[in-house]
């Protein structure tokens, strides 16, 4: 994957790649401890540069639910939403909105060429409910 994207073979990159497909939805606190099991020495600037790296080769997905830390997932590429629970702050994955609501189309697109709409949904996981 990371040949693929013209990135460098590195231990690091290797390895936060795998934490972020191991731990969906994590956050950078979370990769770093997962990482640091097999590469001990390895520094949060390290784990943050290469988040950056693989986000930009869109390798990885940044998301940021409001009220929420930065957190990343390997499922790139099919614009899929995300449902998180008010109370633990659990996110899943949905699959692509369907229906009239929420409207996916912007009334005004203000001159933008819309690529992408992101779509959260709110709620209670079923432990919490």
């Amino acid at each position: 994957m990371l040949r693929g994207a013209a990135l460098r073979v590195t231990r690091p990159r290797v390895a936060v790649l795998s934490a972020v497909h191991t731990h969906p939805h994590a956050d950078t606190d979370s990769i770093i401890g997962a990482v640091r099991r097999n590469l001990p020495d390895v520094s949060h600037q390290a784990v943050y540069n290469t988040l950056h790296a693989l986000t930009a080769a869109k390798l990885v997905r940044r998301i940021q639910p409001s009220g929420s830390v930065a957190r990343y997932e390997a499922r790139v590429g099919d614009n899929h939403h995300h449902i998180v629970c008010r109370t633990c702050g659990v996110i899943a994955d949905v699959d692509c909105a369907v229906g009239e609501a929420p409207c996916l189309e912007a009334s005004d697109d203000n001159g933008f060429s819309i690529d992408e709409a992101e779509v959260v949904f709110w709620g209670r996981c079923p432990g919490c409910s």
